[in-house]
């Protein structure tokens, strides 16, 4: 009976989604928004998790404001489109990779542990540049 027991929750364990799949949360939105993920619209409601891969869009007047597992925080602006590329982040080192393009619109970022963790953890990428992030504030703005 406990061999039965042990490999139905070894089974269980191995089909569950990752809770590292879950890189960061919606805190607010406002306005025209919504999140692409795998070619779907997903409505960015407080507390809607994102994924790698997400991408935030905002129209007229939208924003979107979101908190990441590593205390990294992005203020998305009106007419914006934002991919989060890549979201790595090892709880236990607070290290890993962050790789961000701004398509077009504003985004403003308050850097969290990654981006501390060692040169070049955090990247942003814009139509015509390449930002190597390292535990700071900044805004970046994309016209249309």
């Amino acid at each position: 009976m406990k061999c039965a027991l042990l490999v139905t929750f070894s089974l269980l364990a191995m089909t569950a989604q990752p809770a590292w799949a879950d890189i960061g949360r919606v805190k607010k939105s406002a306005g025209i928004a919504s999140i692409e993920r795998k070619g779907a619209r997903v409505n960015p409601a407080v507390g809607t998790a994102l994924l790698p891969g997400d991408v935030l869009v905002t129209g007229k007047g939208g924003q979107i404001a979101v908190s990441f597992a590593d205390n990294t925080r992005f203020s998305v602006g009106p007419n914006s489109r934002i991919a989060v590329d890549k979201f790595d982040f090892d709880r236990t080192t607070r290290s890993g990779t962050f790789e961000t393009r701004v398509e077009r619109g504003s985004l403003g970022v308050v850097s969290g542990q990654i981006a501390k963790s060692r040169r070049d953890a955090m990247k942003v990428r814009t139509p015509t540049s390449l930002l190597g992030v390292r535990g700071t504030r900044f805004i970046i703005n994309v016209p249309e």
